[in-house]
């Protein structure tokens, strides 16, 4: 089962970046079918480790794109990326910490940071690079 489904709402128009968005689901996903009751506590941390780092790489490139076209709403939507990568820390020393997550508050967090994130910051960007 998934924890959360692609939503037409969170395309972005752009081929490239709703591919590697579909890819960050599919990559929670995963992480959300192999951290069932009893699965490894590492195997959890590497997962979101994956998750952390495919994210933070996908900002990286946003935000070089952001800083090479002068985009205007630069530092509100780094901020956002920012709130979301502390977001997935906090998940990740939860896990360290107890051994497990909180799968309806990262549900609940990633359907709000997808659908308003993709549908405000990710649209707004690429409509003005187009």
């Amino acid at each position: 089962m998934s924890l959360i489904t692609w939503k037409e709402e969170f395309s972005v128009g752009v081929a490239e970046v709703d591919f590697e968005h579909r890819e960050l689901i599919e990559l929670i996903n995963s992480l959300h079918d192999s951290a069932r009751p009893g699965a490894s506590r590492d195997a959890v941390i590497e997962s979101l480790g994956e998750i952390f780092a495919q994210i933070a790489s996908h900002f990286a490139l946003e935000e070089k794109m952001m800083r090479a076209s002068l985009y205007t709403s630069f530092l509100e939507h780094k901020q956002d990326h920012e709130t979301l990568l502390d977001d997935l820390r906090d998940i990740m020393d939860e896990v360290e910490d107890d051994g497990a997550y909180d799968e309806i508050q990262l549900a609940t967090d990633l359907e709000r940071w997808f659908g308003d994130h993709f549908r405000t910051h990710d649209a707004k960007l690429h409509q003005e690079h187009n």
